[in-house]
């Protein structure tokens, strides 16, 4: 839509899309509060679910009108947009609250869930669909099986750190959750680089130490960015002492941060990660007065809701992109239990390495399968795949996980981490 324009125009362009999306997010996000009061992300991507299956119905005695709004939509690069720009912003206001001694605690079966369990989720995805497929008369190659499997077996930081706000689940499992989410990016992205190349026929060294390289410096890269920004940041802050400085600095780290992190070839999303722990823990105990901590809380909560509400929106409207979304819902919906059947075979395995140190009760696995939400980046993931006969049905499926684990998984989590907890206290 927007490549025949000089860029100007452009900016302008995706300016005036911005703008609608924004107002149709405030718009929603009233709508939910003053009726739904469901968890506003939630709300918001279900009353923009239930607006694109009007604007369907509608499109069939207006079709110019739907096709006016699913071009702003496709104007608007969804993949760009969030993988490389509103994803930086999400991930560093959900770190910059995150406790490093919470973390600490938990760090192996944090370390295990973002890297074996991703692995294995991948491959018990990708080896089951590729025999039930069939029998549901959508056939897929194995290595398109995978490529699913690759891009729908991260949890997404965005959707659990949303969620879990509103969940009443204990400390510690709400840390090995988030924990898991934040940092499972670099593992995920580099399997599903491998496997996309692999489907698009490009030559490619898949040898142990190539991968192991490409992993070490997407994911070790991206961490000792991070670790750098934020001091140096924390440095900044101490020496001025002022919170509309400080809060332009911690935007600058965001933002500079990106660019460098995309320039180096580095991981983005785990530069953001490193950079927001540091900021929030070394950085809030050392450099900053009692105000500026305020004023940096109350700007980064503000940032990840306006954000959040237009993620939230942009997943609500990917409906309209999807043609004959119906044909796959069988298929969507066989998805959805292997996707759950996966996720607990990846949370189980791992818990018997973790078990030499630490007991997890069948509780706590059933919480941390639950709770292993999936979202935007999943999405934005399968709309990369790139032109394909099985571009659609990757998508399409997709949707079907997201939406049921947003919604379904989303609203449930904090009921049935209390009745599981419950449980288990009265034996």
């Amino acid at each position: 839509m927007f490549f025949h324009l000089n860029p100007l125009e452009y900016l302008m362009e995706l300016y005036y899309s911005f703008s609608i999306l924004i107002v149709l997010a405030s718009f929603f996000a009233y709508l939910n509060l003053r009726f739904l009061r469901l968890p506003p992300a939630i709300g918001i991507m279900v009353i923009a679910m239930f607006s694109s299956i009007f604007l369907v119905i509608f499109g069939k005695f207006f079709p110019e009108t739907v096709t006016g709004f699913s071009e702003l939509l496709i104007g608007v690069d969804f993949t760009e947009v969030l993988m490389g720009a509103m994803l930086n912003f999400l991930l560093f206001a959900g770190a910059v609250h995150i406790n490093i001694a919470d973390l600490r605690e938990q760090k192996l079966p944090v370390m295990l869930f973002s890297t074996v369990s991703v692995i294995i989720s991948t491959f018990a995805v990708g080896l089951i669909l590729y025999y039930v497929l069939p029998l549901l008369g959508f056939g897929m190659p194995l290595l398109y099986c995978l490529l699913f499997g690759a891009l729908i077996s991260p949890t997404d930081p965005v959707a659990v750190l949303s969620i879990l706000k509103n969940a009443n689940v204990p400390k510690s499992l709400e840390t090995k959750v988030a924990g898991e989410s934040l940092f499972n990016d670099g593992v995920a992205v580099v399997v599903f680089a491998v496997i996309l190349n692999l489907t698009l026929g490009d030559s490619f060294d898949i040898t142990f130490g190539n991968i192991s390289w490409l992993l070490l410096k997407e994911a070790g890269g991206g961490f000792l960015l991070g670790a750098f920004l934020g001091f140096t940041a924390s440095k900044a802050i101490k020496s001025v002492n002022d919170y509309i400085v400080s809060v332009l600095i911690t935007l600058s780290v965001v933002m500079g941060g990106y660019l460098i992190a995309h320039a180096m070839h580095i991981s983005g999303p785990l530069t953001m990660v490193a950079a927001g722990i540091i900021i929030g823990n070394y950085g809030k105990r050392t450099a900053m007065s009692d105000e500026t901590k305020d004023y940096l809380n109350k700007f980064w909560e503000l940032i990840d809701e306006i954000m959040n509400a237009v993620l939230f929106l942009f997943i609500g409207f990917e409906l309209l992109l999807i043609p004959n979304i119906l044909d796959y819902w069988l298929v969507g919906v066989v998805s959805i239990v292997v996707v759950l059947a996966a996720r607990f075979l990846s949370i189980w395995v791992p818990t018997f390495l973790i078990r030499f140190k630490r007991k997890f009760s069948p509780g706590t696995i059933k919480i941390l399968v639950w709770g292993g939400l999936r979202g935007g980046v999943s999405i934005a993931l399968a709309l990369s795949t790139g032109e394909s006969e099985y571009r659609y049905i990757l998508i399409a499926i997709t949707y079907f996980v997201v939406v049921f684990s947003i919604v379904i998984q989303g609203l449930t989590v904090g009921k049935v981490a209390g009745r599981v907890l419950k449980e288990e206290g009265s034996e």
